[in-house]
This record gives structure tokens, sequence and C-alpha cells, in this order.
């Protein structure tokens, strides 16, 4: 056994820095779970930040002075998060809101449809199944019902975070953008002199996060603008929260598409009816999908190893099983980053030299 860890320590803890970069590295996880919740605007700030810090660098290599850059970008940052505030945000909640109240119907029309389930299908589907999922289903549209009514009065504690998070994030990215160059300083002063690991890594997890991140933003926008687009085309309810849906989808390769496919395909059967309109529906939503896949993700993330879909479902799993909804959320950048860093750690193939016997 002792054999076995003086092999593990010499081939992957060989080197100063690695022992110093592992110690950051489980220092940085172990305060981020004890104060992740304390501090979410300031790491809310660096995320977004971190995100615009491409642009402004983009510009800069065209000529644009930095400090116009920043100011430009930030601008541009304000004017995306107002229209989300005052204008994407409102719309949603009107139409969760009208969706809560069809709810009812839509429940007679699926009670309607699963009676006729048993009849046409006796052999797969037994009247006491349907029953009970409709039952199932009655419950839990009514607890979003009841939650929808009282969420004015039991969420006014999320609206004060809500508020906080509007005033102190944009103050945040700002300071973030115009101080970098200080703030990465200030960091590299506890850091030893001569580092090449930890430069080597932070190349690596810079190409390999930046992209994947600043693509992911990127993706949002294009896939959920082009599906409201085509949704109010063709006439779709609720068209605004679908794109929503299908935009934040795409953080969840392979599981969101698959998720937010239900509900599309929900609402577009209880508006339109088993029909034609219903079919280009799907169609055009089915064509979205797949040049998202085929063509927008291959053109955005060229420069980043892509990762297999077992270890996407496993961190889905794991991060979420941490963190909830933010895990879920942050569950692919956070294995990409790891995927970052392993790549680049040193592995020092030769066997250590072996212990001294004590005569």
């Amino acid at each position: 056994m002792v054999r076995i860890l003086r092999g593990l320590a010499h081939k992957y803890f060989s080197d100063d820095e690695a022992v110093i970069l592992s110690l950051i590295l489980v220092t940085g996880t172990v305060f981020v779970i004890l104060f992740g919740a304390m501090l979410a605007p300031a790491i809310a700030s660096l995320i977004v930040a971190f995100i615009l810090q491409g642009l402004v660098t983009k510009l800069n290599r065209l000529g644009v002075p930095e400090t116009v850059s920043i100011i430009g970008v930030f601008l541009v940052f304000l004017g995306v998060l107002v229209g989300f505030l005052f204008g994407l945000l409102p719309l949603v909640w009107t139409q969760v809101t009208n969706l809560a109240g069809e709810a009812p119907r839509i429940i007679r029309e699926t009670q309607s449809y699963l009676e006729l389930l048993p009849d046409q299908y006796p052999q797969l589907i037994s009247a006491e199944a349907v029953d009970s999922v409709y039952r199932q289903v009655s419950t839990e549209v009514g607890n979003m019902t009841q939650w929808l009514v009282s969420f004015s009065l039991s969420s006014i504690p999320d609206l004060v975070a809500l508020l906080i998070y509007v005033v102190l994030v944009p103050i945040m990215v700002f300071f973030f953008l115009k101080d970098k160059t200080l703030l990465l300083g200030s960091i590299a002063k506890l850091l030893p002199p001569q580092r090449p690991l930890m430069l080597k890594i932070w190349r690596e997890v810079n190409l390999q996060c930046a992209n994947y991140v600043r693509g992911k933003a990127l993706e949002i926008l294009i896939v959920g603008g082009a599906t409201y687009i085509a949704f109010k085309f063709l006439g779709m309810p609720y068209a605004a929260l679908l794109s929503l849906l299908v935009g934040l989808s795409v953080v969840i390769p392979y599981i969101g598409a698959a998720v937010v496919t239900i509900p599309v395909a929900m609402i577009g059967l209880f508006a339109f009816g088993w029909g034609t309109h219903f079919i280009w529906v799907m169609v055009v939503y089915g064509i979205i999908q797949g040049l998202d896949g085929n063509v927008l993700v291959p053109l955005l993330f060229s420069e980043v190893n892509n990762l297999h879909p077992v270890a996407i479902i496993i961190a889905v799993l794991f991060f979420g099983g941490i963190w909830g909804l933010w895990g879920v959320f942050f569950a692919i950048p956070l294995a990409t980053l790891l995927k970052a860093v392993f790549s680049a750690w040193p592995v020092k193939e030769t066997p250590p030299p072996p212990a001294q016997e004590v005569s």
C-alpha cells in the first residue's frame, strides 16, 4: 500500500507547483461550498466579466482603445440586462400565468385523450394506470397553480435578493473589467514567482472554458432568438416562454433538448391538435435543433475538446446533486474546467526510486 501511494505521489505530485496548485484547488472548492451562497453576486459577476472579457480582447485586437472597449462592452451588457428585465421577463411571466390559467382546460382534454387509450390498446394500457396518471397530473398542476397564486406573498425575500443582484452585479462586472490587470496582479503576488505549470494550466483553462462559456452564451441567444421568431411566425402560443426554455436547454447537451421537446410538443398539440399545423411546428423545431447540433455547435466550439456524452451525464448528476439547479446549469463548464486541468497536469512516468532498507 505504501509503495502504491509513493508511486502515485511521484507520478502526480513530484512537482512542487503541482502540490501548491492542488492545495489551491481544494481550498477554493471548500470555500465555494461553504460561502458560495453568501458570495453568489460576486461569483455571478466574475462569470459575466469572464464572458465579456473575450469581446473586450477582440476589440483591442481591432485597434479599439481598452477604455473604449470596456465601456462599449459594458453598455451592451447593460442593454441586454435591461431588455431581459423589462422586456423578456415580464412577457415570460405573463405567459406562465396564462398557461396556469389554461391548466383546467388542458387537464380536461388530457383526460378525454387518456380515456380512449385503454379501449385502443387494451393489452398495453389499463384503466387503472390511466386513472393513476390523471390523478398525478392533476395534483402537480394544482400545486403549480397554488404556487403561482401565493407567489406574490412568499417571494418577497427573493425579490429583494433579485434587486440586490440587479444593482450589485453590473457594478462588480464593470470593476472586474476595468481593474482586471490590477486584480490579477494582486493574486499573482500570492503565488510563487516561478510558476510555469500554473501558467500552462491557466492557458489551457482559459482556452477551453472561455471558449465554451462564451460560445454557450452566444448559442443561447441564437437558438432562443431563432425559436422565438419561428414560433411567432407559426402562431405558436407561449412563444417567449418556450423559446426561453429552448435557449437554456442548450446548456445541457442531449438531456436539455430531450426534456424541452416535451413541453413544446404538448403545447403545440393542445393548441393545434394532431394536424398539419402541429407537424409544421415540430418540423421547424427539429430543423432548429438539427442546425444547432450540426452547424452552430461545431462552428462555435471548434477549439474546445468535446466531452463524452457519458461524462456530460455524470457531470450533470454530480454537480446537480451538490448545488441543485445552479449545479445543473454550470455542470458542463465545471467538467470542462476539470478536463482542462487534468490535461495540463504534469505526469512523470518514470518510477520513483526504491526506498532504502534500514539495516
